[in-house]
Formats: C-alpha cells, structure tokens, sequence
C-alpha cells in the first residue's frame, strides 16, 4: 500500500495556481518535495491535510480519501510545520500530559526514548528552547502517536548545521519500519538529498519531477571539456551548458553521450536550479 497517493490535485489563490500536481509515496520511503519559496510547498501540505479546500483531485493517505474520517487519518499523521505550534509556557513533561489525551495510541516510553536521545531537557519551558530544539521536540511528538506518516513542512529551514542532520537521523531512524514513511519539503535541497529515496520538484504550482532519487542520479551527469568536443555531442544529450573561453560543462543524459567521455555525477541541487531556469519538463 502507497502511504500518499495525490492525483490531478489542483488550488487555485488568486494569480497563484497548484496545477494538477500528482504524486505516489510508497510506504517505508521518504519524499522530499523541492521548491523555492512560493512554489506551492505549504499549500499541497495543507491540502494533504484537509485545512483548505481543493478545487480537483483526490489526495488518499493509507488508502483512505482524506475526506472520508479526518479523525482517524489524523491519528496515522504526525505533523511538523516550519512554526511547532506548542505553547510557550508548557514544557516538555507536559506536552506529553496533554498529547496522552490527543491520540489514541500515545506512547510515553516512545517519547521519553526521543526526549532523552536528543537531549531535550524535560523541565524547561517551550519558550526557552532553541530553535533546532523546539523543532526536535515536534517531531518527537509526531513520531510517539504511531504514526505512520510523517508531514514536514520546511522543518529543516533555520536550523544550524549540527541540528539539521540531527533532524535527518530522526528521520532516517522512523522510516527503519517499512509501515513507516516521510513527506518533506525544505528548500534546503542538499538535506533532502542525502535524506530522499524520491525527489520532486515544485516551481511555481507545477510538478516539474517526480522520480526515485537514485534513478534521477543515474540517468544524468556532467561533463567537463572543451568548445569542440561539446559541438561533437547528439544536441538531444545536452539538458544544459556553459561555456567560457577555459572550457565546457553540460548536464546529459548519460545514455547518450559516447564511451570516452568522463561523466562525473550531478546533484540534485544542480538539476533542480536547471530545471527551473530552463523550464524544463521531464516527461
């Protein structure tokens, strides 16, 4: 079973339109979902979510509409926004009160193991905490309700270097149980590509991409030379390129280029801001 299954999903604000976004998250995976501010990362979250109202398609979670009983599809989703949301003057013992009469299958011991691993001291007032801290915290509450899919929304953005691949170490660590998976969007795209088993990029309300990481990685590359050996290339190879009077770089398609070129690979930073700027759609 698909953990998220979005289908011809569309909302429209005004100028802004999500256009007829598709996505399929299988179970025991992690998506991220890649785009510059305003590309319309938080608003597919919150339509995931039911907060706002969509204008077509369906959006299923475990095999359920998100229509159909919030309620208990709200036990099966734990939920980090860019801002916790957990009141300032509660601390950490008594998030764990409140969260004990919120969902059915709380679990203190889950909770105290995540608490004590990342160091999150019990008695301090939420107000105090650090920001990689409070964002610990939230996410140590949506993965003791047993959940079974996780929903960040740019979770990771504002945080150090150290308190991010904290984050991604969670992460990692929930989606060990194949019941287990992770949406998570960021424009932060080295987290998400060390974190991802699928990418997909968002510009401007449209699904540029939505591919498993290591297949995307594959079929691409770079390649360094000079003005005539790029010329010697089938066009149709050449995604992208950039020349200077010291030499050539090209992103290609790595079936299509001939033995005796060196291929180094491409990052998925580097395709993102090309498909961006290229408008270019994979097909």
């Amino acid at each position: 079973m698909n953990a998220l299954e979005i289908r011809n999903l569309t909302k429209s604000f005004g100028s802004f339109k999500l256009d007829d976004i598709e996505l399929i998250l299988p179970s025991g995976c992690i998506m991220g979902l890649i785009g510059e501010n305003g590309a319309g990362k938080s608003t597919t979250m919150k339509l995931i979510l039911g907060m706002l109202h969509r204008d077509a398609g369906t959006v299923r979670i475990l095999g359920r509409d998100n229509s159909e009983d919030i309620r208990l599809i709200k036990e099966d989703v734990g939920v980090v926004m860019d801002e916790v949301g957990i009141p300032e003057c509660l601390n950490a013992k008594q998030v764990a009160g409140i969260m004990r009469r919120t969902f059915c299958r709380w679990s203190d011991k889950e909770y105290d193991r995540l608490i004590d691993k990342f160091e999150i001291p019990k008695g301090k007032p939420f107000k105090d905490y650090s920001r990689g801290m409070k964002m610990k915290l939230g996410i140590a509450v949506a993965m003791s309700h047993g959940s079974k899919l996780i929903l960040l929304d740019e979770a990771t953005s504002a945080l150090d270097p150290v308190a991010r691949d904290e984050v991604v170490e969670m992460l990692i660590d929930f989606t060990r149980d194949e019941e287990h998976s992770v949406l998570i969007s960021s424009h932060i795209v080295s987290d998400l590509e060390k974190l991802c088993d699928y990418v997909a990029f968002l510009h401007k309300g449209k699904l540029l991409l939505c591919e498993e990481k290591d297949a995307l990685l594959s079929e691409y590359g770079i390649i360094r030379c000079n003005a005539g050996q790029l010329k010697e290339l089938d066009p149709a190879a050449i995604l992208h390129k950039k020349e200077s009077p010291y030499g050539a770089e090209a992103i290609v398609r790595r079936d299509r280029i001939p033995s005796g070129f060196q291929i180094g690979p491409v990052n998925i930073e580097e395709l993102f801001v090309f498909m961006v700027k290229e408008s270019w759609e994979v097909k």
